[in-house]
């Protein structure tokens, strides 16, 4: 039984899943915007939020605490200084997934997970 249990496990053992949560944080951090599955976009968006809320914050334990997650110093200074500033009166929702449809290959849900431009 599954009672309370939350999370998807997108086949992986969860180090190797942890690991691509990073680099898609990572990189949606970075550009702004990414494509991927429906699923994997749903399980990122929280990650992503809570990196632009530490951001906000501003102190050195959620600098430290950010630079521990996101793979790359550079996204870590945008976060804390353009994102930031960015989403300075915004009360969360940083991010929108939009649905694409089914991949061609597999029929897998698609979806775009993005920034929301203040």
């Amino acid at each position: 039984m599954r009672h309370k249990v939350s999370g998807r496990k997108l086949k992986r053992p969860s180090g190797p899943r942890r690991a691509l949560f990073r680099v898609m944080v990572t990189d949606l951090l970075r550009h702004g915007r990414i494509t991927t599955t429906l699923a994997k976009a749903k399980e990122v968006r929280p990650l992503a939020e809570r990196m632009v809320t530490r951001g906000k914050k501003g102190s050195l334990h959620d600098r430290r605490m950010a630079a521990a997650f996101v793979t790359d110093p550079n996204v870590v200074d945008l976060v804390f200084d353009e994102l930031a500033a960015r989403y300075r009166d915004r009360n969360g929702g940083y991010t929108r997934i939009i649905k694409l449809g089914a991949r061609k290959g597999d029929a897998a849900e698609m979806a775009v997970l993005e920034l929301v431009e203040e």
